[in-house]
């Protein structure tokens, strides 16, 4: 992350802390002096002591307060240990001798910089609910996940720009997390930001930050993500969600490595690598006109598409014991395995969710287990039940009828099960034409452009 220093001093020698990963801002008045330091984000704050307000310790506990909650150094024209000793006990984080050299300032600041820098993950990032991610997660015995791992790992080392495809609960993030995390940028942060989520007016000052008053509401200034994520990485999910106007700006910080916050007249150089992903192809979004083409091409220098779970049955019994032995010692539970009836069931259920859909059921049936081993009923009747309807079972159970339907009113039920046979219809479609589109949409009786909405609606791609 960038660190940032706010300058209120009367000697200007010290403005050449600044480097291209510290920014020095110097307030160019003096009225309202501190109004305006409590309102801007800083990691620093250097003032000097005819500058401090009064009374001293309330304006230290609101410094304390803001957001990013800056250090204090104070340059005092005394030398008297008893000056400092009292500008401490009122709050300040430092208190140094104006008349000190300016190599000796420099040196303690310095120390405070890196200090920052060791806080910084704490301040901007909870700690991460499942293991640190590592491409070992994704070794698998299937072969398209094979030809996947054999291009993976050459991106580590590199900054190229990568496009991550794939349906949604594939691990796409996690995917970028452990590319990250293995490789140059490792000690810079990871920033993951879902495009999908944010409110459209929003966008723009989550990715580059604001200064006061550059729209209603910006009461103070913030940082952008592309700032915090400084020598490390920001993974756009849901990249094809940024509107069009955002998407020239987007286009420049990757050209020039600069950004502009909004409603500033300054940019600044950050050093970023953006990982994008989306839920489906950009392809038809750029021959559309709704995804610029060169955006496009700047974001997928290379493409790595992660293959469904249903594709990779094979990993299907590894991942289950994995998550198991990870889950259970989360929460606590004194489950240590799955029965063979149970993990028949597991291999058998389709997984339209992939591995986010297999963590959440293990997670059930782990809380819901009164024993060591999972069993058929710990789990969800949709997955128990793709045993009784196996070949070969009676058919009184071939199609098991779900106890909570039974609870919900009939035009309910109906718009569940046609919505299921719709994605199912869709799917065999797909398969049956090898993603040719428009033999696809000609088949259903569809538009091309009513087709795509419904991949989109059930997280479907063209090639399978």
């Amino acid at each position: 992350m960038l660190i940032r220093i706010t300058l209120a001093v009367h000697d200007s020698a010290l403005s050449h802390l600044a480097r291209p990963d510290i920014l020095v801002e110097v307030p160019r008045a003096r009225k309202d002096l501190w109004d305006r330091i409590v309102r801007e984000p800083a990691d620093v704050l250097i003032i000097s002591q005819s500058l401090l307000p009064n009374p001293l310790k309330d304006k230290m506990h609101q410094l304390q307060s803001h957001p990013d909650s800056p250090a204090a150094v104070v340059l005092s024209e005394s030398a008297d240990p008893k000056v400092h000793a009292r500008l401490m006990a009122e709050g300040c984080d430092a208190v140094l001798f104006a008349g000190l050299a300016v190599e000796q300032v420099r040196d303690v600041i310095e120390t405070m910089l890196e200090k920052r820098r060791r806080l910084t993950p704490k301040r901007f990032f909870a700690p991460q609910p499942l293991a640190e991610p590592r491409l070992a997660d994704f070794v698998s015995k299937s072969p398209g996940m094979a030809v996947f791992m054999n291009v993976v790992p050459r991106l580590v080392r590199s900054d190229t720009a990568l496009l991550i495809e794939g349906e949604t609960g594939v691990g796409k993030e996690r995917l970028a997390s452990a590319i990250h995390s293995e490789g140059p940028r490792s000690t810079g942060r990871f920033v993951a930001l879902n495009c999908g989520a944010l409110p459209e007016h929003l966008m723009e000052s989550e990715l580059f930050g604001h200064v006061r008053g550059a729209f209603t509401g910006a009461t103070a200034a913030r940082r952008g993500w592309f700032e915090i994520a400084h020598h490390g990485t920001l993974f756009l999910d849901e990249v094809g969600e940024i509107p069009t106007h955002l998407q020239v700006k987007l286009l420049r910080v990757l050209q020039e490595h600069e950004i502009q916050p909004v409603g500033s007249e300054k940019s600044f150089g950050v050093d970023v690598r953006v990982i994008a992903a989306s839920n489906r192809p950009l392809e038809p979004d750029v021959e559309s006109g709704r995804f610029r083409r060169d955006l496009y091409h700047r974001l997928s220098v290379v493409t790595v598409t992660v293959p469904p779970l249903r594709e990779r049955g094979e990993d299907i019994p590894v991942l289950v014991e994995r998550h198991i032995r990870y889950i259970a010692q989360q929460i606590g539970r004194r489950v240590t395995g799955i029965n063979a009836q149970a993990m028949e069931a597991m291999c058998r259920y389709s997984w339209p969710g992939n591995v986010r859909e297999l963590n959440n059921v293990l997670e059930r049936a782990i809380l819901l287990c009164d024993d060591t081993e999972i069993t058929l009923d710990d789990l969800p009747e949709s997955i128990s039940g793709t045993v009784a309807a196996s070949p070969g079972a009676s058919p009184a159970h071939r199609l098991p009828l779900p106890e909570q339907w039974l609870a919900k009113p009939l035009q309910e039920v109906r718009e569940t099960f046609f919505f299921d046979l719709e994605r199912q219809y869709i799917e065999g479609l797909l398969r049956a034409t090898d993603g040719r589109i428009g033999e696809a949409a000609k088949r259903a009786g569809l538009q091309e452009r009513s087709l795509y909405e419904k991949m989109k609606q059930f997280g479907l791609r063209r090639h399978f």
